[in-house]
């Protein structure tokens, strides 16, 4: 009895710092939503009056428009082929005898420690130099490029979280590499590449380094937000557009949990049937 009122003594400031912690992350993201409901040009106290007029004038906003589906194009396929490498990348450092392994590792990961504006000014005049025109294509070029390492990193924890004698049995029974893949390894490690897809998805749509180096014409969100703070007037806008996809996010990970509990409880069903 005394052990568990010590522990729990000891829990008060954990759970302090974590309600603090919590707190300075996500109480000025509530401000979004807030001030998009203010009737005012400017962010202050106190709220002038509730109007809807910023998302009127949001949906209204065809260049806004413009901007996020360049930020969906981009991040999808971002998400797609940086998750692809990393399966490939993933399965090859944890399932064969790769000379210098640790060299190759440390090198895909180096995105991870080198400056953003640094990998930008390079991309950029690499681009230039083989007098490829900056586009969406050269910003997903960009988001692939610093997106592998996560999905690496993300990818070859889930390969190693699985006996590979499962695959050695799929093989002796007959399955080629390909099937071996499709039908043993792929379900296994699905929620790992959907984690890839999640997190690479999201560095694309929110960077802005990279983007601001290799777009052209066609700017993705970040840009424009970030083009459009100099003027008052579009601010609200850029509010109520971030709260619309706050709430969007919210749903989307809420969504997300959901279906993973589910499946975890449907394997644990499986698994406890005699």
């Amino acid at each position: 009895m005394k052990s568990a009122t010590y522990i729990e003594r000891l829990n008060r400031p954990l759970r302090t710092y974590a309600f603090l912690f919590l707190a300075f992350l996500y109480v000025p993201v509530l401000f979004l939503p807030l001030f998009s409901f203010n009737d005012s040009l400017y962010i202050s106290f106190p709220l002038k009056a509730f109007t809807t007029k910023w998302y009127a004038q949001m949906f209204a906003d065809q260049p806004m428009h413009a901007a996020l589906m360049n930020s969906l194009k981009v991040g999808v396929a971002t998400a797609v082929f940086a998750t692809i490498l990393g399966v490939f990348g993933a399965k090859a450092v944890t399932r064969y005898r790769i000379p210098g392994r640790k060299p190759v590792v440390f090198t895909i990961m180096l995105p991870l420690v080198i400056p953003g504006i640094i990998m930008g000014v390079a991309l950029l005049m690499l681009v230039s130099r083989l007098g490829i025109p900056l586009s969406l294509y050269t910003v997903t070029l960009g988001h692939v490029l610093i997106s592998v390492p996560f999905a690496m990193a993300i990818l070859i924890a889930r390969f190693e979280g699985f006996d590979k004698s499962m695959e050695e049995a799929a093989a002796d029974l007959g399955d080629n590499a390909w099937w071996t893949f499709w039908r043993v390894t792929f379900p296994i490690v699905f929620p790992g590449i959907l984690a890839s897809l999640l997190l690479t998805f999201t560095i694309s749509f929110d960077e802005f380094i990279m983007a601001f180096f290799l777009s052209g014409t066609d700017p993705t969100l970040p840009i424009y937000i970030w083009s459009q703070l100099r003027f008052p007037k579009k601010l609200p806008g850029v509010l109520a557009l971030g709260s619309v996809i706050l709430v969007v996010s919210f749903v989307v990970v809420f969504a997300s949990q959901w279906l993973r509990g589910r499946g975890a409880a449907r394997i644990s069903d499986e698994s406890s049937e005699p």
